[in-house]
C-alpha cells in the first residue's frame, strides 16, 4: 500500500519503513499547516495486567503511573541504579491493563529489565509488537479529521486516550505529538493496519521518515536510540518533563534528585545551528578552542530555518545559545552555534 502511493524506502532497527513518498518538502509542509498520516507500527508495544501493575510500575519509573485513571497516560524513563536511562516509554492506563509504547525494538529488552526486579507482586507482561498498529495522524488538522472518521469530537489533552470506530473497527486514538504540532497516534489490530491507514490516507497526506525526522528534531525532541541511550545519566538529557519530584521512590531517584537540588551535569542535550549547507553525520565531534566538548546525535537540513540543525551533547560551560562552536564532520570543520530548543517554534 506504501508503494503505491509512492514511498521509497529505508531500513530502521531492521524495519523497512517509508523514507519519503516523493516530496519531503510537501510532506513537511503537511504535517506543519494540515494533516499527516504515518505508520508507526515499528514502535514497540507492550500489554501489563494484574492487580499490582501500576504500584509495581510506580516504583520502576520516573513518572506518576499509580495515579493514572483510565484514559490518561504519561511520558516516563525507565533507569538503572545509576541513574542511566534504560529507555524512554509511554504508558497508557485503561480500565484493566495498562499499554506501553516503546521506541523500535525494545520491547524484549526492556521485559527482561523489568522481570529482574519481579519477585511476589501479581503483574503480567505480554509483548504485543506484532498485536497493533499504530498510525500516526500529526498536524493542527489531525484532530478536526480523526473527529470526523470516527463520527465524534476527540477532545483529548496530551497523552488521554479513548476508544473509537474508524473503517469499522475500533481504534485508540491517544493525544501524541511526534513533533511541534498537534498529534495521535492510532493503535488498532495488526489485521485492522492497512484498513485504518487507507481510510486516513484517503484523507491526509502520507508522510515517511525523512520529514517526520526534520520536523521532531526542529521541536528539539530526542529519540531513544538516538539521541539518548544506557551511557546517560537521565539529568543529561534535560527531559525534566518526565519526571515527578513528588511521587516517591523509583529506581534511579537519588542521581536525579541530587542533581536538582544539590548538583548540576557536567553535559547536557543542547540545540546547534550549523552554517553553510553540509549536515554532519550522527557522532560528528563538537569542538570549542580546539577541544572535544561535544557529540552530534541527529542533524537534519531544517525546512523551516533553510539550514542545517543537530542535537547533541556539549558541556555545561558552553550551554547558553549562542555560544560559538565548531562541527568536526570527519574531517570537515563547520562553524555552527548553539541553540536554545526547540528550533522552530510549535505550530498553532
Amino acid at each position: 500500500m506504501h508503494r503505491e502511493r509512492g514511498a521509497s524506502f529505508c531500513e530502521i532497527d531492521g524495519w523497512q519503513v517509508p523514507l519519503h513518498y516523493g516530496d519531503p518538502a510537501a510532506e513537511y509542509r503537511a504535517m506543519r499547516e494540515g494533516a499527516a498520516v504515518i505508520d508507526r507500527s515499528m514502535l514497540g508495544k507492550v500489554m501489563v495486567t494484574g492487580r499490582d501493575r501500576q504500584a509495581f510500575l510506580q516504583g520502576m519509573l520516573t513518572n506518576d503511573v499509580k495515579g493514572l485513571t483510565p484514559g490518561k497516560g504519561t511520558g516516563a524513563a525507565f533507569l538503572d541504579a545509576l541513574g542511566k536511562v534504560v529507555v524512554l516509554l509511554n504508558v497508557y492506563a485503561l480500565d484493566d491493563r495498562l499499554l506501553i509504547e516503546l521506541p523500535p525494538s525494545f520491547t524484549e529488552k526492556t521485559l527482561e529489565r523489568l522481570d529482574h526486579f519481579l519477585i511476589s507482586e501479581k503483574v503480567y507482561f505480554e509483548a504485543a509488537d506484532s498485536a497493533f498498529a499504530i498510525i500516526a495522524v500529526q498536524g493542527p488538522a489531525a484532530g478536526d479529521l480523526l473527529s470526523r472518521l470516527a463520527g465524534q469530537t476527540l477532545a483529548l489533552a496530551p497523552y488521554e486516550h479513548v476508544e473509537v470506530v474508524i473503517a469499522g473497527e475500533p481504534v485508540r486514538v491517544i493525544h501524541r505529538r511526534e513533533g511541534g504540532v498537534a498529534g495521535f497516534h492510532c493503535w488498532t489490530a495488526a489485521a485492522h493496519g492497512a484498513a485504518l491507514w487507507a481510510a486516513i490516507a484517503d484523507v491526509a497526506v502520507p508522510v515517511g521518515m525523512q520529514a517526520l525526522d526534520t520536523l521532531r528534531v526542529e521541536a528539539g525532541i530526542p529519540w531513544y536510540g538516538r539521541d539518548v541511550d544506557e551511557t546517560l545519566i537521565f539529568p543529561e538529557t534535560r527531559l525534566e518533563q518526565l519526571v515527578s519530584f513528588t511521587k516517591g521512590c523509583y529506581i534511579g531517584q537519588e542521581v536525579v534528585a541530587r542533581v536538582k537540588y544539590r548538583g548540576h551535569i557536567n553535559r547536557g542535550l543542547s540545540g546547534l545551528v550549523l552554517e553553510g549547507d553540509r549536515v554532519p553525520a550522527a557522532g560528528a565531534r563538537v569542538v570549542a578552542a580546539g577541544k572535544e566538548i561535544g557529540r552530534v546525535t541527529s542533524a537534519v537540513r531544517s525546512f523551516a530555518l533553510g539550514r542545517p540543525i543537530a542535537l547533541g551533547y556539549v558541556r555545561r560551560e558552553h550551554f547558553e545559545p549562542g555560544s560559538p562552536v565548531d562541527v568536526d564532520d570527519g574531517g570537515v570543520v563547520l562553524p555552527a552555534m548553539v541553540a536554545a530548543l526547540p528550533f522552530v517554534e510549535p505550530a498553532a
